[in-house]
C-alpha cells in the first residue's frame, strides 16, 4: 500500500510519515520544499513537489496512491490566507484524489469545529468534512483538539527561561494529545474496516485548563512562573483592526480562534468508543503528565550536565593560573 501524506513537514505529519515507514507503507510525501522536506526522505519516504493551491500538481503526486491521510493546515507564518489552503486547497485535492481511484482518504480536522461557524478555521474544517462526506472517497475523520508538543513552546520553555508565560483569563480546558499517539490512530484507521465513513474524536485521557499545566510544569521544572494575562477584549480590538488590511486577515482569522480557547468551554470529548472501534488500548497513550516528566527530565538532566561542564572549565582555568 502507498500512503501519501499531505503535510508531512508539520508537527503531526511527520510523525505520521515515522509512523507509516515504521510499520511498513510505501510513503510518498506532498511538499513544496524538498530542501525542507530532507528529514522525510532520510527516513526513507518518497518526496513529491506540489502545492495544495496550485491544482495541476495533484495528481501526479496521487498516481497510484491507495490512501491520503491529510494533515495540512495554514501555520500563521503562511503568506496565504486559511481559506487558500484549509478550504480551496483541500476541495482540490479531494477531487483529485477521487479522480485518481484512491480508495481511503483520512483527514485531520478539529473537535466541536461545528460550535463555532463564527471561527473562520472552525467553519472551514467543518465545510471540509461535509465535502469530504459527499465526495464519494471512502473517508475517516479524526477529531484532536490540541497537540502536547504545543505546549513546550507555551509553557516550558517560558518557565525555564524565567520569561512570562501569557494566558488568556478564561482558558478553556483542553485534552490535549500527544503527536505520536494521534499518528497511531491514523495508520490504525487504514486496517480497520469499521472506521469507514466514520468520524472520531482523538483527544487525550482529560482536559487541562493553562493554570493546571503551569503548575505541572513549576512541580516538574522547580521554577516559579511568571504568569501574565491577556484581556480577551484587546485580542479583539487587535483582531478588528488586523481585518481593515489585506496583509492582516490571515492574523484576523488565527486571532479569532482566541474565542474558542477563551470561551470557557471544555474541548474534550468521550474516547471510549474511539479506542474500542481501533482497537488500541487507552493505557498505551501517552498522559500529559509523562510527557511533561519526560521532557523535564530530559532538560534537566541536560542543565546539569552543562553546570558541571562550566565548573569543571572554572576548576581548570583556576589551577593553571596558580602556576603560572
Amino acid at each position: 500500500m502507498t500512503i501519501l501524506v499531505v503535510g508531512a513537514t508539520g508537527t503531526l505529519g511527520r510523525q505520521i510519515a515515522r509512523r507509516a515507514l515504521d510499520e511498513g507503507y510505501r510513503v510518498r510525501c506532498l511538499v513544496r520544499s524538498s530542501r525542507k522536506a530532507a528529514f522525510l526522505k532520510e527516513w526513507g519516504a518518497e518526496l513529491v513537489l506540489g502545492d495544495l493551491c496550485e491544482p495541476d500538481t495533484l495528481p501526479p503526486a496521487l498516481k497510484g496512491v491507495t490512501a491520503v491521510i491529510d494533515a495540512a493546515t495554514t501555520r500563521p507564518t503562511d503568506s496565504l490566507s486559511i481559506k487558500q489552503v484549509d478550504w480551496e486547497g483541500k476541495v482540490s485535492l479531494i477531487q483529485a484524489a477521487k479522480a485518481a481511484g484512491v480508495d481511503r482518504y483520512i483527514f485531520i480536522s478539529i473537535l466541536d469545529a461545528e460550535q463555532y461557524p463564527k471561527v473562520p478555521l472552525m467553519e472551514i474544517k467543518r465545510c471540509t468534512e461535509l465535502f469530504l462526506m459527499e465526495s464519494g472517497l471512502n473517508y475517516t475523520i479524526l477529531r484532536p483538539c490540541g497537540f502536547m508538543q504545543g505546549l513546550i513552546g507555551q509553557y516550558a520553555i517560558p518557565i525555564l527561561e524565567k520569561q512570562a508565560v501569557w494566558v488568556m483569563g478564561e482558558s478553556s480546558p483542553i485534552a490535549y494529545m500527544d503527536t505520536q499517539d494521534i499518528a497511531k490512530f491514523a495508520i490504525q484507521a487504514l486496517k480497520v474496516p469499521e472506521t469507514v465513513n466514520r468520524s472520531f474524536p482523538v483527544v487525550g485521557s482529560r482536559a487541562w485548563s493553562a493554570q493546571e499545566i503551569i503548575r505541572l510544569c513549576q512541580r516538574l521544572s522547580g521554577q516559579d512562573a511568571k504568569m501574565t494575562r491577556m484581556p480577551t477584549g484587546l485580542l479583539r480590538s487587535v483582531e478588528k483592526i488586523a481585518r481593515f488590511f489585506q496583509w492582516g486577515w490571515n492574523l484576523a482569522d488565527r486571532l479569532a480562534f482566541s474565542e474558542v480557547v477563551a470561551s470557557g468551554r471544555p474541548l474534550t470529548a468521550s474516547m471510549d468508543e474511539t479506542y474500542a472501534v481501533f482497537g488500541l488500548d487507552p493505557n498505551d497513550t501517552t498522559t500529559l503528565e509523562e510527557y511533561l516528566q519526560e521532557y523535564f527530565g530530559r532538560i534537566m538532566k541536560k542543565l546539569k550536565e552543562l553546570e558541571y561542564e562550566r565548573e569543571k572549565a572554572k576548576k581548570k582555568a583556576k589551577k593553571r593560573s596558580l602556576f603560572k
